[in-house]
């Protein structure tokens, strides 16, 4: 359950979302909340309009009609994908519907689809859904013939992402009018089950589209030390660095110390390196005990940060 959006916030939230919005003029003002609360929200309800074209589509969900004042839902989603902002605040769009829907979505615990209802407006178990939801009219027919365009339901995908992402709600946030009350058959003609996995790939990219950028990782340290270089050693350093390469030398039966290994180089490290050089069949200076790249790489000393 959230506080719901104001005006500014849900215009925001809708463009941030690649949604191309219109403002109806009195939109902001328009509202029942005269006739009862608005909010806390739970959810979205999708609606379709059961009429054609989108101006006048627009102005009866705006004044509503004799039996039903208006605002009829708080935005009408055109076959274009243009959606018209109507309503800010409590709506005449959801009616009352049953409980365990409502719960189902708060918690967000149903699998593909909420239970069935078994409630609808007017009935003794019903629910406020009015005061508990946005509610977005798709302009269609509902004869289960009219076509929904692809512009049409990428709108209704960003919609309903938009505001499950400015509320911290995953898709099972947005129901369908028919999913709210046992009379309703809306929206007709797409899955609410497939629009909801469309809603949660969204959530799971940037607002509008992209993909959001994965946290930097932290290279992992290398398995083995690098060579540090034969001024390193012969700049006789007290580093952990020698104190892994005297241990690996012992382990590689090298070790010519009397006590140690330790920190500091000393004459018995070189000692040791010059048989692990002579023992990699090296000869001569080129087993004089001073560490180079090749003898340093074979003896695998373990990385020390």
């Amino acid at each position: 359950m959230a506080t719901p959006l104001s005006a500014d916030a849900l215009v925001s939230a809708l463009r941030a979302e690649g949604v191309t919005v219109v403002e109806h003029p009195g939109w902001r003002s328009n509202n029942r909340n005269h006739k009862g609360r608005w909010g806390p929200v739970s959810g979205v309800v999708i609606h379709h309009t059961v009429t054609s074209g989108t101006d006048s589509s627009v102005r009866l969900c705006f004044d509503g009609h004799a039996g039903l004042p208006g605002p009829l839902c708080h935005g009408v989603i055109a076959k274009d994908g243009t959606v018209h902002l109507v309503g800010n605040g409590r709506a005449n769009h959801a009616g009352g519907g049953d409980p365990s829907v409502l719960q189902a979505v708060i918690t967000e615990t149903y699998a593909d689809r909420p239970p069935a209802p078994h409630e609808h407006d007017g009935s003794a178990g019903a629910v406020d859904g009015n005061a508990r939801f946005y509610g977005f009219e798709c302009v269609n027919l509902g004869d289960g013939h009219d076509p929904w365009p692809a512009e049409q339901l990428d709108a209704v995908e960003r919609v309903a992402a938009a505001l499950c992402r400015s509320h911290g709600w995953g898709a099972k946030s947005v129901i369908g009018h028919l999913e709210w009350s046992d009379w309703k058959s809306d929206p007709r003609g797409f899955s609410m089950t497939g629009m909801r996995r469309r809603i949660q790939t969204r959530l799971a990219c940037a607002p509008g589209g992209g993909q959001r950028p994965e946290p930097p990782r932290r290279p992992a340290p290398p398995r083995y030390q690098p060579f540090p270089g034969s001024s390193f050693f012969r700049s006789r350093p007290d580093s952990a660095i020698v104190t892994a390469m005297g241990r690996r030398l012992v382990a590689e039966g090298c070790g010519r110390y009397r006590v140690g290994p330790g920190s500091r180089w000393s004459e018995a490290d070189r000692e040791s390196y010059a048989a692990w050089q002579r023992k990699l069949g090296y000869r001569g200076s080129a087993a004089d005990g001073w560490p180079g790249p090749s003898s340093w790489a074979a003896l695998k000393v373990p990385y020390s940060s």
